[in-house]
Order: C-alpha cells, then structure tokens, then sequence
C-alpha cells in the first residue's frame, strides 16, 4: 500500500508541476497575433505549394532502424546488472553463481543472433545503403548462378 501511495504522490507531483509551468507560460508569454505566427511551417521552412508532396522513405526507415537497434541495444542493461551482481543474485535465488552467469550469457547470446539476423536481413536488402536501385533490393528477384545484379544495375543507363 506504501508503494502505491508513493507512486500516486508522484504521479500527482508531476502532473501538478506540468500544470503549473503551462499556467505560468499561458500568463507572462505575450499575446500578439499576427498573419506570420498563423502560417503553419514544417522545421523552419516557408509553408509553399502543396502538402501532398512524394518524399523519400529512407528518412523514416533509417530513423526506424536506429530507434529498433538503440532500444535492443539498451536492453544489454539488465543482462550487465546481472552479470555483475551474480553472486548476491544466486545466493537469493539458491542456484550457483556459474550456474545464473551461463543462463545470462546462452540468453544474451541468442538475444544479440537475433540482432545478427536482423541487421543481416537489413544489409542484405540494401535498407542500410543510402544509393540503392530497385534491382538490387527486390526480394522478388530470382537468383541465378554467376549473375551480379548489382554490377548490372549499375551499367544500366538511368532513363
């Protein structure tokens, strides 16, 4: 009952505090409106033509793979605390200290093959390549033996 008190307390204090700098801001910010301060803009630009513009996927691909592989990699955290206190941690848990410091390393080795595998999958699609044709990353693309579709892309004139 005492933690769920102090979680509430803090849930409130934040809350409250949040509330506070938004009334405050509201209060001693100037109120001058004008047609400038209307106009919408996307990071700083002038809003000019349509929003309904074709733009490059890669930003938000990359953008998504380094936001996977930043929380996978955050996650070694927990694996490390383990590893460290394995000693205090398997008296606790009544096992041996090699015994909880072998589970934690079969885990972290199958957590980080699967990192492996996944940022294979990447490269080999071309997802990490900045330049890239469609030749080169199309899973439909047959193999065949001897032919390098990343040489042949490359030779083919851009139309």
């Amino acid at each position: 009952m005492q933690v769920l008190l102090s979680i509430v307390i803090f849930i409130g204090l934040g809350a409250g505090f949040v509330l506070a700098n938004l009334v405050a801001g509201s209060v001693v910010r100037p109120h001058l409106p004008n047609s400038e301060k209307a106009a919408c803009y996307e990071c700083g630009e002038p809003s000019i033509g349509t929003s309904w513009i074709q733009f490059d996927l890669r930003f938000y691909i990359v953008a998504l793979v380094y936001l996977v592989f930043d929380v996978e990699v955050a996650l070694f955290y927990p694996w490390a605390v383990v590893w460290g206190n394995a000693w205090k941690l398997a008296g606790d848990l009544g096992i041996s200290a090699f015994e909880l410091r072998a589970t934690a390393l079969v885990d972290m080795l199958f957590f980080f093959g699967v990192l492996l595998v996944g940022f294979a999958y990447l490269w080999r699609f071309g997802y990490l390549d900045w330049v890239r044709s469609s030749a080169t990353t199309s899973i439909k693309a047959e193999y065949r033996a001897g032919i390098d579709l990343r040489r042949i892309a490359r030779q083919q004139p851009v139309q």
